[in-house]
């Protein structure tokens, strides 16, 4: 029986759950601590939508937001180290435009300049988090 020169998909590397999902807590740890100051402790009031319809922006949904954009890192990660050479370097230009992509949200939806600072910190306090934290990661 030969064997093929060519890599299998498996030895290309595999993503260990636990420094993941630790990422991934640690995402939503760091944006809660976030909304922990700016909310209950410097008073911001924290509101997202439209002007007539705007709503307050409490700790579950930055929870649940940050470990959503965890979760679907870490699944594009996985994806990519079982189809991609170099996958944490795609996984992080990925990341970074994604982050500058998702910047326009608070620009658009806060209601406020305080709102909108605030929210601009919680998507970035999240990719300061996950993107050096998740592409560790991988094992080879």
């Amino acid at each position: 029986m030969t064997r093929s020169a060519a890599p299998s998909l498996r030895s290309r590397g595999r993503l260990a759950v636990r420094p993941a999902a630790l990422a991934v807590a640690g995402a939503a740890g760091a944006a809660v601590l976030t909304w922990a100051v700016a909310v209950p402790l410097l008073g911001v009031d924290l509101r997202g939508g439209t002007e007539g319809a705007a709503q307050a922006v409490g700790p579950g949904s930055v929870v649940a937001a940050a470990a959503v954009a965890g979760v679907l890192g870490w699944a594009l990660l996985a994806l990519l180290v079982r189809t991609v050479a170099r996958a944490e370097a795609v996984w992080r230009a990925f990341a970074v435009a994604v982050l500058l992509l998702s910047l326009g949200g608070p620009v658009a939806m806060g209601v406020g300049t305080a709102s909108v600072v605030v929210l601009l910190a919680l998507h970035v306090v999240v990719a300061l988090v996950l993107v050096p934290l998740l592409p560790r990661a991988v094992q080879r």
